[in-house]
């Protein structure tokens, strides 16, 4: 049985806050809490960098071992890379350094409360709160942190502490259920990481085409890409794999062989993908799609 301390969810005093990390991602959380008037009691800091961006962001806040940082604060912020974090919950069970009553909050894009199965056996009070973000670890972050959807799990007598700190950071709390976060978390990478990949071997190309500037050809074309599949979806896929122009495919195919073996072998797995889902939504004709898939499966159409 959870209880939730009635002050946690009646706003003020506010919380003593310690966050345990301060990477991109921790240091500018701090700030964000801060500057909705909680408390930076003390943070862990590791390396070089992230002790400067603890100066930089949490100026004035006194930098302990992980274990001063949970026992002074009210709110534990572990902003630690997703595979430590498993370890470092059960360390510090052990440590005895986790009380009840505790709030206890990862941003593992991964993990829901489950993680803490352990601190809560003790009375802990899990949340997972995930920025759908990228973080440079500068002020900058915290002007976009405002609007910035968090995806938000924990128990349910928790929910809406966990969506009334993420609206003071200036988030958007969306719910995503226990079992659902590793697939929600699979999604986000795909589509943020795998996108950048796909940037990167654009502009990669481009330059191996004599191009002096690939991002500033390119960019407007992107941009009204994403724009454009996030507002219609497949209906308005376009180019020649969508057309069906499986010449034009076999030469694009041919001439990335010479420049980039993986530029090469990423177009075409997206083409075989985009071609199925063309062919789905009707977009590309059935007739067409054949000698397409011939090319794809590694037939030249000479």
């Amino acid at each position: 049985m959870i209880e939730v301390p009635g002050a946690a969810l009646g706003g003020p005093p506010r919380l003593r806050v310690g966050i345990v990390g301060t990477g991109r991602v921790g240091a500018v959380l701090g700030a964000a809490l801060a500057r909705a008037g909680h408390n930076i009691v003390s943070a862990y800091a590791v390396s070089d960098l992230s002790r400067l961006r603890a100066d930089a962001l949490l100026a004035g806040v006194r930098l302990a071992a992980v274990e001063e940082v949970l026992a002074e604060s009210d709110l534990a912020l572990l902003t630690v890379p997703d595979d430590a974090l498993p370890d470092l919950i059960s360390g510090l069970v052990d440590a005895g350094a986790i009380r009840p009553g505790q709030f206890l909050a990862h941003t593992s894009g991964r993990y829901g409360y489950g993680v803490f199965d352990d601190a809560m056996r003790i009375g802990a009070l899990p949340l997972a709160l995930h920025p759908v973000m990228t973080f440079t670890g500068t002020s900058i972050d915290l002007a976009r942190l405002d609007g910035t959807p968090f995806g938000v799990t924990s128990p349910d007598v928790l929910r809406p502490v966990a969506e009334a700190l993420v609206v003071e950071m200036g988030g958007e709390p969306v719910w995503i259920e226990e079992g659902s976060r590793t697939l929600y978390h699979a999604a986000l990478a795909h589509g943020s990481n795998h996108l950048m990949t796909l940037v990167g071997q654009t502009l990669e190309v481009l330059a191996a085409a004599g191009v002096d500037d690939p991002a500033r050809l390119v960019a407007p074309l992107l941009s009204a890409s994403l724009d454009n599949s996030l507002r219609y979806g497949d209906q308005i896929l376009t180019g020649p794999v969508a057309r069906g122009d499986a010449q034009t495919v076999a030469a694009h195919i041919r001439a990335l062989a010479d420049v980039s073996t993986q530029a090469h072998n990423t177009y075409v797995a997206l083409a075989r993908a985009t071609a199925d889902r063309a062919l789905a939504a009707g977009v590309l004709r059935p007739e067409a799609a054949e000698s397409l898939l011939e090319v794809l499966s590694g037939k030249d159409p000479r």
